[in-house]
């Protein structure tokens, strides 16, 4: 699936432009921005490690967190019949499901053929037995306070996954390791890394990015200001 988009890191959405500070082999570093009267958070960038496909990794905060494969629990709960913790073992026991999409950032870059494997939102809602009243699914990261939300028609899309493995290798901690959104047919910031629990809703949360002005249908080439 392809989505061509100019990689020009000037363009966000709806008019709003980054400022790079600087660049070097430690990577970027964004500025803060005020566009179209309306102050907007921009996120930091961490040094990308071992990636050459063009990778940049978004933070907003210092650091990227990190979660112990171990002891991990992906919590689902809310509209649920069977609210579950899940942990890694009990998600790569679900069938298993595997893509190759394009990621594309609301910043103007994009990596291609990215190779994904996981788990569809159909199995999980399974597993849990979403209620009849389920309209929109709320992805928590343990990147506090970042959240974001798919309506479920949207996460049944084909392509939509929790992903558990990219490129043939477990996610490592800068793609959200243990556990990630990808969701090709939207904006990166979709994608929720990090996440630690799944809350089931029948009312939508605006999620971090909504809140500062991003569109919460976040269609590449449909929204944000931006056209294909």
């Amino acid at each position: 699936m392809r989505y061509n988009m100019p990689v020009d890191d000037r363009l966000i959405g709806r008019g709003a432009f980054l400022a790079v500070l600087g660049a070097g082999a430690a990577g970027l570093v964004w500025g803060r921005s005020i566009a179209d009267g309306v102050a907007r958070l921009v996120p930091d960038v961490v040094p990308q490690v071992g990636s050459s496909k063009g990778w940049r990794i978004y933070t907003i905060g210092n650091s990227i967190p990190a979660i112990d494969p171990l002891t991990y629990r992906l919590r689902v709960e809310g509209l649920v019949e069977r609210p579950v913790d899940l942990s890694l073992a009990d998600l790569r026991d679900l069938p298993r499901a595997t893509q190759v999409s394009d990621f594309h950032c609301v910043t103007g870059w994009s990596v291609d053929d990215v190779h994904w494997s996981g788990v569809r939102f159909r199995d999980l809602l399974d597993v849990v037995g979403a209620k009849p009243q389920a309209r929109w699914l709320r992805f928590i990261s343990e990147e506090v306070p970042y959240t974001d939300s798919l309506s479920v028609p949207q996460a049944l899309l084909p392509d939509a996954m929790l992903a558990l493995d990219m490129d043939g290798a477990p996610l490592s901690k800068p793609h959200g390791a243990p556990v990630r959104v990808v969701m090709p047919q939207m904006y990166g910031y979709k994608s929720v890394k990090w996440v630690t629990r799944i809350e089931v809703r029948r009312d939508f949360v605006p999620g971090f990015w909504e809140t500062h002005g991003y569109d919460s249908d976040a269609w590449i080439g449909r929204s944000n200001g931006l056209t294909a």
